[in-house]
């Protein structure tokens, strides 16, 4: 069983580095998260009039992707546990123009009925839990079978030169950064900690077998193993 960190301990961390949580994440990831998380939205298959159900949203930059892919007819819920996080969210809806709705809620334990939504989503989130099982089986009981849950996470490289880059750079370079804008530079050692303890590829597929939950799991990998998409069918 993979045990996460304490609930009050990332509620307080993301409280902490929330209003300079966006420009930090941009140089961070040299703006590439963005397009990962739209080739998440692209290969859950989200159409037109779906509903989605977005958890760990942060401050909403997900659940703004799965909106203007789902249209007027579609409906996107974001959700967080970490308020500080969530009261970013609403004004960047407006500024986009972007008809989204936030909601305080647990991914471990989500207060919805069965078989709601087309889709269920969660971006670098999944590490954060307490029990990142007991999630993916809740993002599963909310979603309609056949629907999708979807994941974006960090991962580690299969190749050693490669990760070796990595290492350095989220060790010394990341903490600097996110320390810079956000001030507090151990919340981004805490980050770079949790990514390289966390399962991925067939590790992380064994978590969402574990969950009983998909008919099947798969998984894509970017950057060569900096993160990876997961996309499990609900059964």
């Amino acid at each position: 069983m993979i045990q996460g960190p304490e609930k009050a301990q990332i509620q307080n961390l993301f409280t902490g580095i929330a209003p300079g949580y966006d420009l930090a994440n941009d140089l961070i990831t040299f703006g590439m998260a963005r397009g990962w998380r739209k080739k998440l939205v692209t290969w859950s298959g989200a159409k037109p009039g779906d509903k989605v159900l977005d958890c760990a949203t942060g401050t909403g930059d997900l659940a703004f992707d799965f909106k203007k892919k789902v249209g007027d007819a579609g409906q996107v819920l974001a959700t967080d546990f970490c308020q500080g996080m969530l009261d970013q969210a609403p004004e960047k809806a407006r500024t986009l123009d972007l008809d989204v709705t936030f909601e305080w809620a647990d991914v471990t334990q989500l207060k919805y009925e069965d078989h709601q939504f087309d889709c269920t989503s969660i971006a670098y989130g999944i590490r954060n839990v307490e029990d990142p099982v007991k999630a993916l089986k809740e993002m599963a009981r909310v979603t309609k079978p056949g629907g999708v849950v979807m994941i974006l996470e960090t991962g580690r490289s299969q190749w050693a030169l490669m990760q070796w880059g990595f290492d350095f750079y989220f060790k010394n370079v990341v903490p600097i950064l996110g320390g810079a804008v956000t001030g507090d530079s151990s919340a981004y050692k805490y980050l770079n900690k949790s990514s390289k303890n966390f399962p991925c590829r067939e590790e992380f597929l064994a978590l969402m077998k574990q969950a009983q939950s998909f008919s099947k799991c798969e998984y894509k990998s970017l950057l060569g193993g900096a993160s990876f998409l997961y996309k499990g069918i609900v059964q």
